[in-house]
C-alpha cells in the first residue's frame, strides 16, 4: 500500500479529500479552524514534494444545489494564510472550467474546489460524479477521517479510479494507527472506560469491546441502568428501563468472557440537577427517593484509578458524571488524572468522543494522553467493529 511518505508526488496533481466542515459566525468568520489546521501537514507535504494539491471538501448541509453561506469562498483566504501560499478557488468542483484550472496547475500551486455537497451525487456515492472528480488529479489522498464512515463519491467511490495511486493523508494515517492499537492489537491489560448518559447509544461498542478488553469500566448516567438491573434503588437517577435486560446480559457476558466489569458502587447524589444542589455520598444501590446520582463517589474513584494505573492500553469514551458542573466533576477529573498517569507509565491511551474531548480540554490534559480522536461517528463505528468505507477504499 502506498503511504504519504513513500509516494512520489513530483509533477503530480494530488486530489486531497479533507474535512473543512468548520463553524462560522453570522459574519461568515471561522470560529474554530481545528479541522483546517489538521489537514495542513498533508497539503504542505504534497507542495514540498513538487506536487499540486487540489483540495476538496463538503461544508455544511446545503439543501438543493449551491448556497452562498456554504461556499468555500468563506474559507479560501484562511486556507491561503495557513499554507502561506496563494490558493486558487474553483467556481465548482467538476466541469470544464474546473478541469481547465486543474490542468493548468504548476507544481506547488493549490486549487480549492467548491463545496462537494452542492451536487447531490456526492452523498449518493454516484460513480459518474466520482469519475468527474477523478479526472482532475493523478492520485487520491484521503485525509478526512471524520467522513470515513460515509460511502460518498469523494470519500470512498473515487478510489476505484486510482487503483495504484490512493493513500491516506497524515491525519487519517494517525487516526487509523491509533485505533488499530486499541481495536486490532492492544497491549495488555486493556481497559475501556465507557461513560455518558445512555446505555442505548453505547450498546454495540460495549458488546464489541467485551471481546477485546480485560477491564470494562462503566461510568456516567448509564451506571444506573445496570444498578437497577441488579435490583438497586436508584431514586430519580437517569435510567433506561427498556435496557434493563440488556444490562443484565452485559453483566453475564462479561462474567462468561472473564472481563473485569467495574460498575460504580458509590456515587454523589443530589436533590436536584444543579450545581448548588444538596449532595451526599451514598451507595449507588441505595439512593434516596427523589434524589439522583450525578457523579461517582470516592470508593469508585479509587477502584477506577487502580484498574487504569495497571493498564497498558486505555480507551476512554464518555465522562463519569456531569463534569460540566464543578460540583460533579471530580469523577471525570480523576479518570483524566489516572489516564495521564498511565500514559506516563508507558500505556497507550486514546481519548475519543465529544464529551471526553471536552473533558480533557477542560482539565488541561489534552497534551498528556497518547492520542485524541476528534472524529465522532467514524471512531464510534470503528469501535463497534464496523469496516469504514473510506478506510477500506484505500486498504482494499
Amino acid at each position: 500500500m502506498q503511504t504519504i511518505e513513500t509516494y512520489d508526488f513530483k509533477g503530480k496533481k494530488a486530489l486531497i479529500r479533507v474535512d473543512f466542515n468548520v463553524p462560522l459566525n453570522e459574519n461568515f468568520e471561522i470560529t474554530d479552524d481545528t479541522r483546517m489546521t489538521a489537514a495542513v501537514p498533508t497539503i504542505k507535504k504534497v507542495i514540498e514534494a513538487g506536487g499540486s494539491p487540489i483540495i476538496m471538501s463538503h461544508f455544511g448541509r446545503p439543501k438543493a444545489g449551491p448556497e452562498d453561506k456554504y461556499s468555500m469562498k468563506h474559507l479560501h483566504k484562511h486556507l491561503a494564510d495557513l499554507l502561506g501560499v496563494d490558493v486558487k478557488l474553483g467556481p465548482d468542483c467538476v466541469g470544464a472550467e474546473v478541469k481547465a484550472m486543474a490542468d493548468a496547475l504548476k507544481p506547488g500551486e493549490v486549487l480549492l474546489l467548491e463545496n462537494l455537497r452542492f451536487h447531490k451525487e456526492e452523498e449518493k456515492g454516484d460513480e459518474a460524479f466520482a469519475g468527474q472528480l477523478a479526472e482532475l488529479g493523478d492520485c487520491w489522498v484521503n485525509d478526512a477521517f471524520g467522513t470515513a464512515h460515509r460511502a460518498h463519491a469523494s470519500t470512498a467511490v473515487i478510489a476505484k479510479f486510482f487503483p495504484n495511486d490512493k493513500l491516506f493523508g497524515y491525519l487519517v494515517d494517525s487516526e487509523v494507527a491509533s485505533l488499530d492499537k486499541v481495536v486490532a492489537n492492544p497491549e495488555r491489560p486493556m481497559t475501556a472506560i465507557m461513560g455518558g448518559a445512555k446505555v442505548s447509544t453505547k450498546i454495540t461498542i460495549i458488546e464489541n469491546m467485551l471481546n477485546k478488553v480485560d477491564n470494562l469500566i462503566i461510568g456516567g448516567g448509564m451506571i444506573f441502568t445496570f444498578v437497577k438491573a441488579m435490583g438497586g434503588n436508584i431514586g430519580a437517577s437517569l435510567c433506561e428501563d427498556d435496557y434493563l435486560e440488556m444490562a443484565k446480559s452485559i453483566i453475564e457476558q462479561a462474567k462468561a468472557k472473564g472481563v473485569n466489569l467495574v460498575i460504580a458502587e458509590d456515587c454523589v447524589a443530589a436533590d436536584k440537577f444543579a450545581n448548588d444542589a444538596n449532595t451526599e455520598v451514598c451507595l449507588t444501590k441505595n439512593i434516596k427517593d427523589g434524589w439522583l446520582g450525578l457523579d461517582v463517589g470516592p470508593k469508585t474513584i479509587a477502584k477506577f484509578k487502580e484498574v487504569i494505573s495497571t493498564s497498558k492500553t486505555v480507551l476512554w469514551n464518555g465522562p463519569a458524571g456531569v463534569f460540566e458542573m464543578d460540583a460533579f466533576a471530580a469523577g471525570t477529573k480523576a479518570i483524566g488524572d489516572a489516564v495521564v498517569e498511565a500514559t506516563k507509565n508507558g500505556a497507550f491511551t486514546l481519548v475519543g468522543g465529544g464529551d471526553s474531548v471536552a473533558a480533557v480540554n477542560k482539565f488541561g490534559i489534552a497534551d498528556q494522553v497518547s492520542y485524541i480522536s476528534t472524529a465522532g461517528g467514524a471512531m464510534l463505528e470503528t469501535l463497534e467493529g464496523k469496516i469504514l468505507p473510506g478506510i477500506a477504499a484505500v486498504r482494499g
